[in-house]
């Protein structure tokens, strides 16, 4: 999952006398911004409603992401920032309750309130459940409330049933959470914790909930989504592949996609539904992260890259028309020129349609951090660059050959221009077109005309016009 991408939560809300505004501010990967909706859902009955601006909220929640390097530091500067806003609004009378979330706030709880006083609540990205509760506390004590345990009960048991859908048609729900790979590089494991995965009916009846508002594409995230192991409404243990089969054959989401796969999870079953499900969208994010076996096994990634080339032959013989995501880390500790080389092989032998592409940083408690061989900053640069500059040919290779093809496009809101509206393919390509807004969540057909540096371009169809 890519990180450090601000996202906006809700459409905002004008304020009365009896409501009290919400501002959430979401660093970091897709399972963040569904935390930060589902955050916004806990505080609704406490008057709570989204406003577009921190000056103008009663609340604000910074929700972080602790993947990137120097995260814990552009926290403090946004919380820099937040705090004039809250001093402004003291001055006039007005209180502001300053929250700090996610993965930060679980690695760096203590630290964030020894350099950061005026934070009035810490959490950790599974206890927002208690947020109503730490609200409450807060407002009674005279110090900070911190909650960066891990509990023993599950909070998605303790979220309100009611979820309001977001506009655009799409949305994000998350079906597991945490990490037990441990990854060398990752400190995943350690701010979201054991995997665990909720129960498949609960999966299904938010499902129900957003198809009855209109949504027509659902992406289900876990940090190792496709380790899915719910348990049935039939009391069985199910996997991804079984989950996605009812979501689009006895809910009816029209789009199913999945975020983020580990290579060794993907198991047989879960290949026969990308070959059997056209719902299942033909775009999977797998990442292989080094094509050298040397560099794998330091990560602790538990496979090869031959086993990586041969489940990536796999899928698209399951699915020929199937694009590819991946993620890579340059540098990683002991990296020769002879392991980068390997991973510009595999990169040029498979071809990727995106990519997400970093240098190592190190990570404090992750076992990379304390490795030898720190690979130094300027050979990381040379590498990082040689490698982007050939996965952006790919990128811009793969959306080349679309042009002159007609795609189905989910409209998800507004593009830049006037008149412009904006959607995905589904090979999550970015499509602007013009065309009326009563299309904004709705499946049309394009035209495509022109690709620019991250987008297609191109006209709706005949048959789109009179849907």
């Amino acid at each position: 999952m890519n990180s450090l991408s601000p996202f906006s939560v809700a459409t905002p809300q004008p304020s009365t006398a009896s409501v009290r505004g919400l501002h959430v501010i979401t660093w970091g990967c897709q399972m963040n911004v569904y935390d930060s909706e589902r955050m916004t859902d806990v505080l609704r009955p406490l008057g709570y409603r989204a406003v577009g601006t921190p000056e103008a909220a009663d609340m604000i929640i910074l929700n972080t992401c602790h993947i990137r390097d120097r995260a814990a530091e552009k926290v403090f500067s946004e919380l820099g920032r937040l705090r004039k806003v809250k001093e402004a609004r003291a001055e006039r009378g007005e209180g502001t309750v300053l929250a700090v979330a996610g993965c930060v706030a679980q690695a760096e709880g203590k630290e964030i309130l020894a350099r950061a006083p005026y934070v009035d609540i810490v959490l950790g990205p599974q206890t927002y459940h208690r947020l109503p509760e730490m609200v409450a506390r807060a407002a009674r004590a005279a110090g900070a409330v911190i909650e960066t345990d891990f509990p023993v009960e599950q909070k998605f048991d303790f979220l309100p049933a009611d979820r309001v859908a977001p506009a655009g048609g799409s949305a994000f729900l998350t079906i597991q959470e945490g990490c037990d790979k441990f990854c060398s590089f990752c400190v995943v494991p350690y701010t979201r914790g054991a995997e665990s995965s909720r129960p498949a009916a609960a999966v299904i009846a938010e499902a129900r909930q957003l198809a009855a508002a209109g949504i027509a594409e659902i992406t289900l995230l876990g940090q190792n989504v496709n380790a899915y192991h719910g348990e049935g409404p039939d009391g069985a243990t199910w996997g991804l592949a079984r989950l996605a089969r009812v979501l689009a054959d006895e809910v009816g989401i029209q789009r199913i996609r999945y975020t983020t796969s580990h290579p060794r999870d993907m198991e047989d079953d879960l290949i026969a539904a990308h070959r059997d499900l056209p719902q299942l969208m033909p775009f999977l994010h797998l990442p292989v992260q080094s094509g050298s076996d040397r560099v794998l096994a330091a990560m602790n990634r538990g496979h090869t890259a031959d086993e990586y080339r041969t489940l990536v032959a796999r899928l698209r013989d399951a699915r020929p028309d199937l694009a590819l995501s991946s993620d890579f880390i340059v540098g990683h500790p002991g990296e020769t020129d002879a392991d980068f080389a390997d991973t510009m092989r595999l990169i040029g032998e498979i071809g990727f349609a995106q990519a997400y592409s970093f240098k190592y940083s190190s990570r404090p408690g992750t076992p990379a951090a304390g490795a030898g061989m720190q690979v130094p900053e300027d050979v990381k640069d040379a590498r990082l660059q040689e490698l982007q500059a050939v996965l952006r040919v790919q990128q811009d290779a793969f959306n080349a050959a679309t042009v002159g093809q007609v795609v189905p496009v989910l409209f998800t809101g507004r593009g830049r221009k006037p008149g412009q509206i904006s959607g995905k393919s589904p090979w999550l390509q970015a499509v602007n077109v013009e065309g009326p807004d009563s299309l904004i969540g709705r499946i049309a057909t394009v035209a495509v005309g022109h690709t620019y540096t991250n987008s297609l371009g191109g006209v709706l169809t005949e048959e789109a016009d009179r849907a």
